[in-house]
């Protein structure tokens, strides 16, 4: 792994959104994060060369543009990044839904920290393989 990876948090709900980028900033990761869709678009279409997110974890149910919109467009402007989505509903057609549209998987709401961030762990590693496959 690497000493540190940048992950962008998408999540309407400001409590539970601090609390993922405190418990997340902790485990030596570098976080970012915003509260709609519409904010995860613009960081990503303006984020820095060096820095890039490799990451995206995407909260399925926002008001304004949702989970699923979200991705299509973050897919549009970095096909390259990975997509957790995290679902408060069991709601499987949305997390089945997601997959189709690109996203590297999903997980219910509230996230188990521990499980989270091994999902982001496998989402970074099948980032870098893909683009190590790029170069060559």
């Amino acid at each position: 792994m690497p000493e540190s990876y940048n992950v962008l948090f998408v999540d309407d709900e400001t409590d539970f959104l601090d609390t993922l980028i405190k418990r997340m900033s902790k485990r030596k990761i570098n976080v970012t994060g915003v509260k709609s869709g519409e904010a995860a678009v613009d960081f990503i279409k303006n984020m820095p060369t060096d820095q890039p997110i490799d990451v995206v974890v995407l909260d399925v149910r926002m008001p304004g543009m949702d989970g699923i919109q979200t991705l299509k467009e973050i897919k549009k402007i970095a096909p390259e990044l990975e997509v957790i989505m995290l679902t408060g509903h069991a709601n499987l057609e949305v997390a089945k839904e997601g997959m189709e549209n690109g996203a590297f998987d999903y997980m219910m709401k509230p996230a188990d920290m521990d499980d989270l961030l091994l999902k982001i762990q496998d989402a970074y590693k099948k980032k870098n393989l893909r683009g190590k496959k790029t170069k060559a």
